[in-house]
């Protein structure tokens, strides 16, 4: 109830903000068009922005998806092996030495103008946070708890089930948080690039048709898209920790 009402707080500041804005500066609407304009623009173009909102909204949570799987799987193989940490730990940090807007072209180009390519860009994005947060947290599991594990003769398969990974539990939440935010980041880039569907897309589209209210209400439905996905991987995480860290 908070969160709902600390966000409807926000939203009306910043919907008063714009409207002043746009009222005390007289700016025509094809520079900054008014909250009205927009709102009006979203109910008429509901089923057009509809459409474009779902193909993105399967590219977040598909990138999201593997992006998790994928770091968690990493973290995992980093924490257990020395060799895995030599060989691999360099190769995550150069995901993010390289920029994505210099990737997404070549993703475009090998894998096409479909959503593949915005899936992967999302998946590079969202990889390393939940990797790095994991990873991080397993190495950092309690001295005391792996020594009474020892002690009490667990298999390295049970240490790492029942003491790291539950111990590295609130590591790997503020990884995911992360990563939620970042997913339709990743998305969105990916059809900026190149596509002929989607919210990036339709930005574009509006942009170079000059159709600022429309380009304006497709942000807005990005806007509210990752703030949902954001609560919703919040109370995922904090039910995850409750239940299974000791």
């Amino acid at each position: 109830m908070m969160f709902l009402i600390r966000s409807l707080a926000a939203t009306s500041f910043i919907i008063l903000a714009w409207q002043a804005l746009v009222t005390l500066a007289d700016l025509p609407h094809f520079i900054l068009p008014s909250p009205l304009r927009v709102a009006t623009t979203l109910w008429e173009m509901k089923s057009l922005i509809a459409s474009h909102a779902m193909i993105t909204t399967i590219e977040i949570l598909l990138g999201l998806l593997i992006g998790t799987i994928l770091g968690v799987l990493t973290a995992i193989q980093l924490a257990q092996s020395k060799l895995t940490r030599y060989i691999i730990k360099p190769v995550l940090v150069l995901t993010q030495a390289l920029p994505v807007f210099a990737l997404a072209p070549l993703f475009t180009l090998w894998l096409g103008y479909g959503m593949e390519s915005k899936i992967l860009v999302a998946v590079l994005i969202i990889y390393f946070p939940v990797a790095s947060a994991f990873f991080d947290g397993l190495m950092q599991t309690p001295k005391g708890w792996l020594d009474l594990a020892k002690v009490m003769g667990a298999t390295p398969f049970q240490r790492l089930w029942r003491v790291q990974i539950p111990a590295a539990l609130p590591s790997f939440a503020s990884g995911l948080r992360l990563a939620a935010v970042y997913a339709p980041i990743g998305a969105v880039i990916g059809e900026w690039v190149g596509a002929s569907k989607g919210l990036g897309y339709l930005m574009l589209l509006a942009n170079g048709r000059a159709k600022i209210d429309l380009m304006f209400a497709a942000l807005l439905v990005l806007a509210v898209l990752t703030l949902i996905l954001h609560y919703l991987v919040g109370k995922f995480c904090d039910w995850l920790v409750n239940k299974y860290q000791p």
